[in-house]
């Protein structure tokens, strides 16, 4: 059975011609997210980690050391060790006076004995004893010079410097008393006569020259009260103290000086009965230079200055 064209029109229901929409799943704005993208697990790269940051690995030896010897040393009870090289000047001096008539550490007496030499040549009893006295005068000059320029250029204060000043001092001696040992030179005692003898320079020359670097150790740490090779001066701020009689615990810097008369005295005496009694110079040489190793080892170990934080 035909259906009338005008109801069949009516009949015909006109489909939409647009696409059906996709709900958006979220993702990136304005684009569609992918379920198998967004509902994938986060790469294990970009999960956060929970695991503590490497620490700093401690430092080696070799830079624990670098530190140590470039600290500064502090000068709390520094003037110990410097007592003990007033020690050494005593026994030194006492010793090479005994063998040469001459000092090594006092250069005052020495101007004296320079001085008399030129004036008085022919009624001395040591003709030549001006040349000896001039070469400790010269070569004490010359430690003095290196021994300061040497400390500015490192640091004064820092334990580098003073472990190698004072190990340089320490075989200067004890090549000294080598050379004497060995027979080289003369090591008996009053061996002074009308003559020289001019390999006896060798030993005057090494000990004047290490008696320098005392004295710059103690004006670089600012203990000049202690200079370890002058008296005169010692026993005139001693003497002109305003607080002269002040109790021990008042008066720091008398305190050093008297010690350090003491500590010279000493020395002087112990070299006098070593030296008589071996009747050779070369055993009181050994001992300076073994109390010498001693200061450079303590200055390896001792405190360094305490840095307040800012």
């Amino acid at each position: 059975m035909a259906i009338p064209s005008a109801l069949s029109k009516e009949m015909v229901v006109d489909l939409p011609s647009e696409k059906p929409e996709i709900p958006e799943i979220p993702g990136k704005p304005g684009k569609p997210g992918k379920p198998e993208e967004s509902l994938s697990p986060l790469p294990p790269s970009s999960s956060p980690s929970l695991s503590p940051p490497n620490p700093t690995p401690p430092p080696s030896r070799r830079q624990r050391l670098r530190a140590h010897l470039a600290a500064d040393v502090t000068t709390d009870h520094a003037d110990i060790l410097f007592l003990l090289c007033c020690f050494i000047s005593g026994l030194v001096d006492s010793t090479i006076y005994n063998a040469y008539g001459t000092f090594v550490s006092m250069q005052t007496g020495n101007t004296i004995f320079l001085g008399l030499g030129g004036a008085t040549p022919d009624s001395t009893s040591k003709p030549y004893g001006w040349s000896k006295s001039l070469a400790s005068i010269s070569c004490f000059c010359l430690g003095c010079f290196l021994f300061a320029r040497t400390t500015r250029y490192l640091g004064h204060r820092r334990r580098s410097t003073l472990v190698l000043s004072f190990f340089v001092q320490t075989l200067i001696i004890f090549a000294a008393a080598a050379v004497v040992q060995a027979g080289a030179v003369d090591g008996a005692l009053n061996t002074i006569s009308d003559d020289i003898d001019w390999w006896t320079m060798i030993p005057i020359a090494l000990l004047s020259f290490q008696s320098a670097g005392q004295i710059v150790g103690s004006r670089a740490l600012n203990l000049a009260e202690i200079p370890t090779v002058v008296l005169t001066s010692m026993l005139h701020d001693i003497a002109t103290d305003p607080k002269l009689l002040a109790g021990l615990g008042e008066n720091v810097k008398r305190n050093r000086r008297v010690c350090a008369f003491w500590a010279i005295l000493i020395g002087a005496v112990t070299g006098g009965f070593v030296a008589e009694g071996t009747e050779r110079m070369q055993i009181p040489l050994w001992v300076a230079g073994g109390v010498k190793l001693g200061v450079t080892v303590a200055w390896t170990c001792w405190p360094e200055t305490k840095h307040l934080p800012v």
